[in-house]
């Protein structure tokens, strides 16, 4: 009886814990109102998940403790619109927005309302629920046929996983990443020596179609939905696209208040003017204005052109330039030894900031644009947000400005940089180099990798500055009193630091792989390793021939391992790390909480669309019963589970068991999976 109470008790705090967390991260990233702090938030957030670890058959997939990414994808599969995403056609000029009211007035004789909404710079989403659960979400593709990121749009904290009403509908959207996120990934990125993301689009596509959901969930993507596709079962109801909105609002979707209703196409242009200057103090890049009839009746009478809606268009805002003084370009030094050229110029304001500088990424780029020391360039903010020198001003010269010479030795610690012939960036080689020294260490406890919270940059500065530290392996030696010699270190935060330390010993080895920053080795690459060597030590010994027999493994990867571990001063400090006690071995705890279950040792692939559980989720559910899921269909498959539309691997299913290669090869409905699920302990929606 006490464990019956104990159990109600439970379902009913974790009940109130997600209403609670759902509602403040729309107040958080919908609203943009918060009314807790971080760490109360964070504290919700892990009540939330100690309480689902205690009682896993209360886990649900609208949970928001599933938002986080899980296992890596092994591809997109495809996904047919039944209602196409068309693209908008553009307007550039007052005169082009007029035309477009011409060529509506000429088919529509009554009154004609304009709904304008600003056009955020992101990546056209679908999002499909189904009795109020988020099932579904897909790319725009070729407005046909897209791609499924139901796992990775799970991790955008402002779509909701189950809506205020149990409706069926499919909307449209805009993913983006806000203007924040954006800068912390490039600075992140140019400091690993990585290629920059140009502008915000480019950032959330490139993370949407990660194939690992956990790269999608660091990168603080966001969501605007626009567009109510299939209005389920207020198809009758809904008579304007206002309206639309406002219940789309109502149902918990993220819908961007910032937008106006006019009666006349010169209300609508003066509200475009005044978002000119006022866009630039949004929190996310915003290229143009979207201008749509708000008649539903109106939009089917004016229709569709093969490509686009005749009754919307879209505006575009010109990118803000100016012309200045190249006065200097600096260099630094980022953690895989990459040295990078910045523009140093005369200060200019653009884009509701002033700007002096701006990254030149690498030599090729400066001698391709011709640019000199002492020239006049043109700046811009790519997407509004990252400074970038666009072109020189070749006929304002004076004959006095400067050809750019990458130097031959590293600007840090004077050794000879180095350039290999496929790529465009030198690099300082030295392992003892301070600049390195410095990010790589920054580098290795960050989230991502070793995850030692509270030790940021201004830390890691002082601790070498103090000569406290020399690599990462002496930060497992650091002592309470050490800590305290810091500026403006306190007991608690010197306490608090030290845990953190101690327990970053006990990560798994892909975060120590990732955290050694090994070039070409990312946050995915290392997982893989991770799980097929076991052990550091088993890595360490694998030539480039063993490796490339990884799929994810190239050539250039591979000899790059190879080299990390030959290094003397690499070998120094795994042997540190190991004496400080640092686990050097993959923990492959989903598996070992899953020994013995249901699914143990059987491999499961999922096709088709499920009606009640997204794929993320039913994968989850069958790894957490100790099965194993693939991406293809092979005479190694046990079961098949089959939704709705399941196309060529249900067909090769079928011809593996008539065949006789594998007539024991099961192939289940949605129903008869849910079965066994339910059967297994799990708890999934009737």
């Amino acid at each position: 009886m006490q464990r019956e109470q104990t159990s109600m008790d439970a379902a009913a705090r974790i009940k109130q814990l997600r209403e609670q967390i759902e509602y403040h991260n729309r107040r958080y990233y919908v609203l943009d109102n918060p009314e807790i702090t971080d760490a109360e938030y964070d504290a919700l957030l892990r009540e939330l998940v100690e309480l689902e670890t205690r009682h896993p058959e209360l886990v649900t997939p609208d949970s928001p403790t599933q938002r986080v990414g899980g296992e890596v994808l092994a591809g997109f599969a495809k996904v047919e619109h039944e209602i196409p995403m068309l693209s908008l056609a553009n307007a550039y000029g007052p005169e082009d927005v007029r035309e477009f009211d011409k060529r509506v007035r000429a088919v529509i004789s009554s009154p004609v309302q304009y709904v304008c909404e600003l056009k955020i710079d992101g990546l056209a989403v679908s999002l499909r629920y189904e009795n109020g659960l988020f099932v579904r979400g897909a790319t725009r593709g070729d407005g046909e046929v897209g791609e499924d990121i139901t796992a990775n749009i799970r991790t955008i904290r402002s779509v909701p996983l189950r809506l205020a009403e149990p409706v069926s509908i499919e909307v449209r959207g805009e993913a983006y990443m806000p203007k924040r996120a954006f800068e912390r990934l490039n600075e992140a990125r140019e400091a690993a020596g990585e290629m920059v993301f140009a502008n915000p689009r480019n950032a959330a596509a490139g993370s949407l179609r990660q194939l690992d959901p956990k790269i999608a969930a660091s990168r603080r993507l966001a969501v605007f939905v626009y567009h109510l596709a299939d209005a389920g079962p207020m198809q009758e109801t809904i008579q304007g696209h206002e309206q639309a909105l406002q219940w789309m609002s109502e149902l918990g979707l993220p819908v961007n208040p910032e937008r106006g209703v006019f009666d006349n196409i010169e209300d609508v242009l003066a509200y475009i003017d005044s978002w000119a200057e006022r866009r630039r103090e949004l929190p996310y890049a915003t290229d143009g204005m979207v201008i749509k009839v708000n008649s539903l009746a109106q939009q089917r009478s004016l229709g569709f052109t093969a490509r686009s809606p005749r009754w919307a268009i879209a505006y575009k805002f010109a990118a803000e330039q100016a012309e200045t003084r190249l006065r200097a370009i600096t260099l630094s030094v980022g953690r895989t030894g990459a040295v990078t050229p910045t523009a140093s110029f005369d200060p200019v304001f653009l884009a509701g900031t002033t700007v002096a500088r701006a990254s030149l990424h690498n030599e090729d780029l400066i001698r391709e644009k011709d640019i000199r020391v002492g020239d006049w360039i043109v700046v811009q903010k790519a997407g509004d947000i990252i400074p970038e020198v666009v072109r020189s001003l070749p006929e304002r010269r004076t004959g006095e400005e400067v050809p750019f010479q990458m130097p031959t030795h590293c600007p840090q610690c004077g050794e000879p940089l180095l350039r290999l012939p496929e790529e465009a960036a030198w690099r300082c080689v030295n392992p003892r180099c301070p600049a390195l020294i410095r990010e790589g260490i920054i580098h290795f406890v960050s989230r991502d990798a070793m995850n030692i919270e509270g030790l940021g940059e201004q830390w890691v500065s002082q601790l070498l500055e103090h000569q406290l530290i020399h690599d990462v392996a002496d930060l497992y030696t650091l002592t309470r009193e050490q800590l305290l010699t810091l500026d403006r270190m306190g007991e608690k935060l010197a306490d608090n630091l030290l845990a953190a330390i101690r327990q970053s010993k006990e990560n798994s080895l892909e975060r120590l792989l990732f955290g050694l920053g090994i070039r070409l080795v990312g946050e995915k690459a290392a997982k893989v390793l991770a799980r097929e060597f076991g052990t550091l030590d088993a890595l360490a010994a694998a030539d480039t021939e063993r490796l490339v027999q990884i799929r994810e493994v190239g050539p250039k990867m591979a000899q790059s391992i190879v080299s990390f571990f030959a290094n003397p001063g690499a070998k120094t400090v795994i042997e540190k790390l190991r004496a400080a006690g640092v686990n050097m071995r993959y923990l492959n705890r989903a598996a070992a909480a899953a020994e013995g279950g249901r699914f143990a040792g059987r491999t499961f692939v999922l096709t088709g669309t499920l009606s009640t559980l997204d794929r993320k989720t039913a994968a989850e559910y069958i790894e957490r019963c100790g099965g194993k899921v693939t991406g293809s269909v092979s005479r190694n498959t046990d079961v098949l589970v089959a939704g709705e539309k399941a196309g060529s691997k249900l067909e090769k299913a079928h011809r593996l068991r008539e065949s006789g290669e594998r007539p024991d090869l099961e192939i289940w409905d949605e129903q008869q999976f849910l079965a066994w699920l339910r059967e297994a302990g799990v708890s999934v929606p009737q």
